[in-house]
């Protein structure tokens, strides 16, 4: 059964597929975030899982005023959303530099933050930022175990702390470790998995410290290990969980511990019934993160019995007993596995309140330019 919470009052003016956004579990999830974090100024959500500007200003309004990117579309919606503080935590290189220059001047309001794991990149962003009024804070990004990006905490980032600290135009604030490699579902497990990369960071921070280099902040993991990090008793640590402001399912049921509902879901619609017990949906990959595995890319409470078979582009199918009773052109909910990048799909997501469409909001940096 579909919990009440998910009602609509009538479907029939919304297009499927389309995204779906429940303002007051969106809310919920803003506080239950709030009090893990044990106040606002401890947090700095990620916003690639939602793109939205509106969803900037919500958590503005619950005085969430840092944010954290991925992209320079990312980070100009959030400041022109009104968010004050916004950390792009992706290497820039390419034209990206430059661009993220113009984006500084532009928004003289907004605290923008950047992040390297290379001299080089380093010496292009100082250069690139020539004339600023006020330096730009740079944090280093430490590998802690991800294996993605970041520089190992050894001598080398040592010696680009301090050529951070020295370059025009830019000043040091501080190291990034996100541990997003650890993602066991028991909460102690997960827990002894992040203490190695907390110690790491830890351990280099004050080494920085022994060398009379300040170290102000720490942003911290992401949403699998927000329960960890958020219990840290270190001053300047910032918390940055992402996914947990809509939620998906595959982190629900992954993370039982953590007081996260799914806030967003996709309406489809029966289009065929090919055949007894079968039903094709508008769902296809082009509407729904394509990246778990086939077969476990959305969950369909209504038809609990559901086998997902194939998908194709536009076409979602699914043997149920149900099917007799479901002719074309029936609604249903599907909620995703991965929320981030089916929000990247659509260009706009229909609100919900109390089972009604009460707005219409622009996923406006799934873009990958916006004006710079």
């Amino acid at each position: 059964m579909l919990d009440p919470v998910y009602r609509l009052n009538d479907p029939s003016a919304l297009l499927s597929p389309s995204l779906l956004v429940f303002r007051s579990l969106v809310r919920r999830n803003i506080v239950a975030m709030i009090e893990m974090a044990g106040g606002p100024d401890r947090l700095r959500p990620h916003v690639k899982t939602h793109k939205m500007p509106q969803l900037v200003a919500l958590c503005e309004e619950y005085g969430i005023h840092k944010h954290k990117c991925a992209t320079i579309a990312e980070a100009e919606m959030t400041a022109e959303a009104g968010g004050k503080d916004v950390l792009l935590a992706y290497p820039l290189v390419g034209p990206n530099i430059e661009r993220f220059g113009r984006l500084v001047r532009a928004y003289p309001k907004t605290v923008f933050r950047a992040l390297v794991d290379d001299p080089g990149p380093a010496r292009a962003l100082s250069e690139a930022l020539e004339g600023i009024e006020s330096p730009v804070p740079v944090l280093i990004d430490l590998e802690v175990g991800m294996g993605r990006t970041g520089i190992a905490p050894d001598d080398s980032a040592v010696a680009l702390a301090e050529l951070v600290a020295k370059l025009p135009n830019l000043t040091f604030y501080g190291l990034s470790g996100y541990d997003g490699h650890v993602h066991d579902t028991d909460l102690e497990v997960r827990r002894q998995r992040a203490d190695a990369g907390i110690a790491a960071t830890l351990q280099f921070r004050d080494r920085l410290l022994s060398r009379g280099l300040p170290v102000p902040r720490l942003v911290m993991g992401g949403t699998p290990t927000f329960p960890i990090h958020a219990t840290l008793n270190v001053p300047g640590v910032e918390c940055s969980p992402g996914t947990c402001t809509l939620q998906d399912t595959s982190y629900a049921s992954r993370f039982p511990d953590l007081p996260f509902i799914p806030a967003a879901a996709l309406l489809t619609r029966v289009i065929s019934r090919p055949r007894p017990g079968s039903l094709c949906l508008d769902l296809g990959h082009k509407a729904v993160a394509a990246d778990p595995p086939a077969g476990s890319r959305v969950t369909l409470p209504e038809l609990p019995d559901a086998q997902i078979g194939k998908q194709s582009e536009e076409h979602l199918v699914v043997e149920t007993s149900r099917a007799e009773s479901c002719p074309p052109g029936t609604p249903f909910l599907a909620f995703p596995s991965h929320i981030c990048p089916t929000c990247a799909l659509h260009r706009r997501a229909y609100v919900i309140e109390d089972g009604d469409i009460v707005a219409v909001w622009d996923v406006a940096a799934r873009d990958r330019v916006l004006t710079f």
